[in-house]
C-alpha cells in the first residue's frame, strides 16, 4: 500500500474501531509526516480528503478532530462493488463459497426480526479487484422477501443488483468494527498472515421488512472507506 494511502487507511481504522471517537484530536500534519516517512505535503493531501468525505473536520490554528458521527452518515451510502471495482478500470469477478438454505440461529433471526429456526438463505461469497479478493460478504436473506435469491448466478450478478431488484431497499443500519480474520476469513481473502480488517455489520429494510443481514470483511491493506459528503442535503443510496 502507498504510504499515501497508508495514512487514510491507519485514520479510518482509528475511527472505525472507536478508538477516536466524535471530536477526539486527529495526529498533525508534522506527526503523521514522522511517523509515515512522508513530506508534509503527503499528509496534508490525506487529511484534506478525509476532510472532503466528511470523517474529519479541519480548524485553523486548532487543528484536525474527528467529524460529528452525524456529519459522517454519508460516506457509508450503499454501493455495488463490482461497479466500484469497474469504475478504477480493475477486473471484478466473484467466487461463492456458500450458498444455501438453514435454520436461523437467535442472532440472525433477531437481524431479519423472524423467530429463532425459521428458514433462512445464507450465502457467502468472496468479491476481487484483478487477482486479489477485497471483500468477503456474508449474507442471510428472509426468503419471504427475495423468494429467488438462491436459484441466482452470483458469478455474472452482485446479491446486491438482485436484491435492489426484488426488494427496493428503502433503510439500512451499519456498524463498523476493527477485528483480526479468522483462519476462514484469510483463506477467503487469501491472506498469507492475518492482518488488521475492516468489517461491517449491515442490515437493510424494504418497505415490507427487513430483507437482509450482511457481514462484510476487508483486509486492511487493500480497503479505504470514504465518500463524498454534501451538506444540505438527503444522502444519496443506490
Amino acid at each position: 500500500m502507498a504510504k499515501f494511502s497508508s495514512i487514510k487507511q491507519h485514520i479510518y481504522s482509528k475511527i472505525a474501531s472507536g478508538e477516536w471517537p466524535e471530536h477526539h484530536p486527529v495526529s498533525s500534519e508534522n506527526a503523521l509526516a514522522q511517523q509515515f516517512k512522508v513530506s508534509r505535503m503527503t499528509a496534508r493531501r490525506a487529511l484534506q480528503e478525509l476532510a472532503d468525505e466528511g470523517l474529519v473536520v479541519r480548524t485553523k490554528g486548532s487543528g484536525t478532530f474527528v467529524a460529528p458521527i452525524k456529519s459522517q452518515t454519508s460516506f457509508m451510502a450503499i454501493r455495488n462493488i463490482a461497479d466500484e471495482i469497474r469504475a478504477r478500470q480493475h477486473d471484478y469477478h466473484a467466487k461463492v463459497h456458500v450458498l444455501r438454505k438453514e435454520a436461523a440461529s437467535d442472532l440472525i433471526a433477531e437481524m431479519l426480526n423472524l423467530s429463532p429456526g425459521s428458514t433462512v438463505f445464507h450465502s457467502v461469497i468472496s468479491h476481487y479487484e484483478d487477482e486479489l479478493p477485497v471483500q468477503v460478504e456474508e449474507r442471510y436473506v428472509n426468503p419471504a422477501l427475495a423468494s429467488a435469491y438462491l436459484q441466482q448466478d452470483y458469478h455474472q450478478l452482485t446479491p446486491h443488483e438482485y436484491l435492489c431488484e426484488v426488494s427496493p431497499l428503502t433503510e439500512a443500519s451499519h456498524e463498523i468494527e476493527a477485528v483480526s480474520p479468522s483462519p476462514q476469513i484469510c483463506q477467503w481473502l487469501k491472506l498469507a498472515r492475518p492482518e488488521p480488517c475492516l468489517r461491517i455489520h449491515r442490515r437493510t429494510w424494504s418497505a415490507e421488512g427487513v430483507v437482509t443481514y450482511a457481514i462484510l470483511t476487508h483486509p486492511g491493506s487493500r480497503f479505504s472507506l470514504g465518500g463524498h459528503l454534501q451538506f444540505g442535503a438527503a444522502p444519496a443510496a443506490s
